[in-house]
Formats: C-alpha cells, structure tokens, sequence
C-alpha cells in the first residue's frame, strides 16, 4: 500500500509525520532543528527521499537545509542569495524608497521533474533558482528589474515573495506571488516578467484596480490546467482561467473572503479548499468556530466542513502554506494551525482528525505522497 509524508514547519522546529494509505496511524519525527523556525519544508515531486528546508533564527540568519533520506538526516546547503546588479529601493509604507534587503527564504518550491533544481522565494521580494540540489542560488533578476518593483510595499508580514506556481509540461512557465505587490507570470524561465493582476480590486490603495499594489495571500493550481488558477487574496477569492490574464471573483457564500490559504483537490479541478479567518484584523475563525469551506463548482458555491473540528472557542490561524493535498484516492486534505495542530481528512475534507494537537504555531504543512 502507498502511503504519505507530510514535512511540517512550525516556529520551533520540522517535524515529519508518516502513514500508510489509509491515514489513519501516524508516525511523528522531530523535532528537526528544535528551536529554530522553518519557515517552508517541502519535498521533491520528482524524488521521493529528497527535502528542502528553510531554516530561520534571528541570531543565526538564513540556512537552506536537504534531505536526501526522506527526513531522517539532513545536511546545510549553499546559503548564498545575493541580489543581482544595483539593487536600488522599493517603497515603504509611508512611501518613502527602502533597499531591497534579505531578510529569509519564504517558499521553496522544487522542480516537478528535476530533484535538484529548486527556486527559493525570499523577504525582500525576490525569486532565486538552484540548480544543484540547493549548493548555489542564482536570482532571476529580471522579476524585481522589470519595472514595477519600486511601487512594491510589504504587507503586514513582510515583503515576501510566497508562492512559486511551476508547470510541468511547458517549463517555462513560472507564476509568482508577492504581498504586497500581486501575481507575476514569466514565460520564458524567469528571465522577463509582467503583472497579471487585471480584475483584482483592494481598498487601502491609491488606484484600487492598479496594475500593482494587491495583497495576494496565496494562489493555488490543479497540474492538470495549470491555466485555472485559485487566489485567495487579503479580501476576495478570486479565480482565473487564463494563466492570470483576468481575475474574476469566486467568494460567493463564504462566511467572510479574508483568509490565506486556498487548495485544490488532487483528482477533481473544480473543487477547492479554503478557511475563513474573520478579518485582517481580527485573525481566527468566524464565530471561534474552525471551518474549512469546500466548493465543487469553481468557486461558485461553497460548504462548510465541520466534522472533527472544534466548533467553541477555536481561536487559531492557518497561514498561507499550512494547507496541501495527496495524490491518494480518496484525497486526503492536510492543514496546521498557530495552535499547533496538523489535521487530516483521508476522505476529501468531510471528516478531519488530527495527527498532532501541540506542536509549536505551524507555519507550513506540504505532503509527498510515496511509493
């Protein structure tokens, strides 16, 4: 039988959970790297015993980490993520011209064909690629230098460049995120790049429909149509079917539109997953009731899924790469909280039980689904 591994980060340390098929007995291992944060642990599409890690700590700076053994050991890699050519500045909140600072890798995303290319989305927003299994990091300058990146500003957690969208059959073709700046799209492997952010709307804005400014929390594709993208923004789910060209919003009967992380099922393209956080201000479930909303159709219409979470009193958070999906049939749905609990439903999302409940705040949750 196959079965799963799930690479958790979480503010004290990576933990690796395992099960057979069923999901339904797990194995816990950690934690890795005890104290210090690990922002994004994510393995190779493309090989089953192979993981990255960004490990964080404010006295020690930035270590990208591998696993080439499934987790049980790992070894530090190259740590060089240097701005390429003059830097120049992006603009701050107050809208005063700030240097383009590294401060973490926020997202790693490896290839789907190749274990030892990875890209490394970093604070300040920036886009960097390795192609030796993580030893050295190149930047793909053309994304901050192709006009824009001055106008960038950071949202509330910094100015990261949080999601990387790959696609396996045209290689060439790379989406980017960035809060608070929106969708970038890159045809030709990263060397130029323009906004895709028409029909995306944000208050708090000088030009609410600008061609850069928007606060996307998350973007999410099934590899299927990597045309059909998800977007959960700082406000509005939002759905495209054009690679981004237009955006048209997908929110319908949601209990509120704020939140960070958005999924797609493995197996079915139209259904999508997201969890509902009350405000921007306000960071944890509606009514202090955990639920994770489910829509068939796209967007369309959506559904509360409740069974095996806590309904009273559930103040948590799910941050923006603390939900994922297997390839297993049924498919299971994965998600953390700043609880530090890890929850599962082997059945596509209509019942949950959790694999952990008190982990450290988890702020990354990713799966490989195994042999």
């Amino acid at each position: 039988m196959s079965g799963v591994r799930v690479a958790v980060g979480t503010r004290k340390g990576a933990f690796i959970l395992t099960a057979d098929g069923s999901r339904t007995k797990w194995d816990v291992d950690g934690p890795h790297f005890g104290g210090w944060e690990m922002y994004h642990v994510k393995g190779s599409p493309a090989d089953p015993d192979r993981l990255y890690a960004s490990q964080s700590s404010g006295w020690f700076g930035q270590i990208i980490q591998r696993s080439d053994d499934g987790g049980r050991t790992w070894n530090p890699v190259g740590n060089d993520f240097r701005y390429e050519g003059e830097t120049g500045t992006h603009q701050w909140y107050d809208g005063t011209p700030h240097p383009w600072e590294f401060a973490r890798v926020w997202h790693l995303e490896p290839s789907p064909t190749d274990p030892d290319r990875v890209y490394a989305g970093v604070e300040d927003a920036a886009l960097f690629r390795s192609d030796d299994g993580g030893q050295s990091w190149g930047e793909l300058a053309g994304l901050r230098g192709h006009g824009t990146g001055p106008a960038w500003q950071p949202g509330a957690g910094g100015m990261c460049l949080h999601t990387v969208i790959l696609d396996r059959d045209r290689p060439d073709r790379i989406i980017t995120a960035i809060s608070a700046a929106g969708a970038f799209r890159s045809d030709d492997g990263g060397q130029s790049w323009r906004p895709i952010n028409k029909g995306l709307h944000s208050e708090g804005i000088p030009d609410p429909a600008a061609e850069v400014g928007h606060c996307v929390h998350h973007i999410a594709a099934h590899p299927a149509r990597p045309d059909v993208l998800f977007m959960q923004k700082h406000w509005d789910v939002m759905r495209s079917d054009d690679g981004g060209d237009s955006w048209r919003e997908v929110s319908g009967n949601l209990p509120t539109d704020f939140g960070f992380v958005i999924d797609v099922h493995a197996h079915e393209p139209e259904t999508i997953y997201v969890v509902p956080i009350h405000s921007d201000s306000e960071h944890y479930p509606p009514d202090g009731r955990l639920r994770v909303y489910r829509s068939r159709t796209g967007g369309e219409e959506w559904e509360a899924l409740t069974e095996g979470l806590p309904q009273a009193n559930c103040y948590v958070n799910v941050l923006r790469d603390a939900m994922t999906v297997d390839g297993l049939d049924p498919c299971g749905i994965y998600f953390g909280t700043t609880g530090g609990a890890v929850y599962v439903s082997a059945d596509a999302g209509d019942r949950w039980v959790p694999i952990v409940t008190d982990l450290p705040p988890v702020l990354s949750v990713e799966v490989q689904t195994l042999p």
